[in-house]
């Protein structure tokens, strides 16, 4: 999902309830520090999120795999954008042993887009699986991914590695798609998520949007309607915050008291799982919940 609020940006724009203690600096330079290679990347540092702080004081961290720099150009995300540099043979292994010693057992992993790759980088999803299964077989894995292109031999590899979780954000209305998602496509969206339930019934599938970016209450509910309409199971629901002046402006603030209603509506329509308030992000507390 969409993520956070930078520097650019000074708390006192933000309602009281978007305001977070900045993380402290030594936290962040610590994890890096227990990772111990900078070849790693996480999420939650290429895209600026609002958690870093609170998720690193806990020895967790999304992890992104093939590299840091993104084909597409959301208007919404800090992720670097640009040529990709090649795909690192070691990244999988690596990606394992930082794992091992953060002591994790839920393991998320997602990616840059990477429209360069005849495979989309689906098998750097596989290898990393694997790697991680060699040195933690008890962990559980969420893996989030790209849209594929909504290839559905893609889409296979990946399912058939059985991840305990298979996401891909839906991200927003379909309205502002044209305006903040160049080059991906709303139909296409869910077409992943369709086509990785009907490789696999009893996978769990998972999405999220993001609400503030303009969006009408009526959108929002066909917007999950459509998720349930390609038996997607769990859903997550956040406030988007202008990581920079450089990203799409936030359009308004949500009150938690809707985003409490949200989560009601998605929970009435159908979904195993809703996650629903202002700092919700793809995973954040996932593994607590």
């Amino acid at each position: 999902m969409g993520n956070s609020r930078g520097p650019a940006l000074e708390m006192r724009d933000l309602p009281s309830w978007l305001v977070k203690p900045i993380p402290k600096a030594k936290n962040i330079r610590k994890m890096r520090e227990l990772i111990g290679d900078d070849t790693i990347h996480t999420v939650c540092q290429s895209a600026s999120c609002p958690n870093i702080g609170e998720c690193f004081s806990k020895k967790t961290v999304t992890f992104m795999i093939l590299g840091d720099i993104c084909t597409r150009s959301c208007r919404f995300c800090t992720v670097n954008k640009g040529k990709p540099t090649p795909v690192d043979k070691n990244e999988p292994q690596n990606v394992a042993l930082a794992s091992k010693k953060l002591g994790s057992r839920y393991i998320v992993i997602t990616s840059v887009t990477r429209d360069d790759l005849p495979d989309q980088g689906a098998e750097q999803f596989v290898l990393t699986v694997k790697e991680i299964r060699k040195l933690i077989p008890e962990a559980q894995i969420e893996l989030l991914v790209p849209d594929l292109w909504a290839d559905k031999d893609l889409i296979s590899k990946i399912v058939h590695i059985k991840p305990n979780i298979f996401a891909h954000n839906i991200e927003m209305a379909p309205s502002l798609y044209g305006k903040l998602r160049p080059g991906s496509d709303y139909l296409r969206s869910l077409d992943v998520l369709r086509k990785a339930r009907e490789l696999d019934g009893s996978l769990y599938t998972k999405s999220g949007f993001m609400l503030g970016l303009g969006e009408k209450k009526d959108e929002v509910i066909g917007l999950m309607k459509d998720l349930m309409s390609v038996d997607c199971n769990i859903l997550t629901i956040g406030q988007y915050l202008q990581p920079s002046r450089a990203q799409a402006e936030v359009h308004d603030y949500i009150h938690p008291d809707v985003f409490a209603e949200y989560k009601k509506t998605a929970e009435g329509l159908g979904f195993n799982k809703v996650i629903s308030g202002p700092f919700v992000r793809s995973s954040y507390r996932f593994s607590e919940e």
